[in-house]
């Protein structure tokens, strides 16, 4: 992925949110499988990616229109934002 411009709500994050525990909160609820996990930046959940059979961040996207989320991966430093479409590493 290319770095971009940052939009105002990457810019907007001031404390990355981290994930407490590496499991997707809807996957072990309804008994499904991951792939990779992401955190939600606005409340804190962490749910499976679209790699995912489930795809439940992006359904807590379209659910509550929380805009950016980071990877919950050990590893990984970077943010997305759903409505801009923006990439941003950390």
């Amino acid at each position: 992925m290319d770095e971009q411009e940052p939009c105002s709500h990457i810019t907007a994050i001031k404390n990355v949110r981290l994930s407490e525990d590496y499991v997707c909160e809807e996957c072990i609820k309804h008994g499904t499988e991951w792939m990779h996990l992401r955190t939600c930046q606005t409340c804190g959940i962490t749910l499976c990616c679209d790699d995912s059979p489930q795809k439940h961040m992006t359904k807590h996207y379209h659910s509550t229109q929380h805009p950016v989320i980071s990877s919950a991966e050990p590893g990984e430093r970077w943010l997305w934002c759903y409505p801009d479409e923006v990439f941003a590493e950390y």
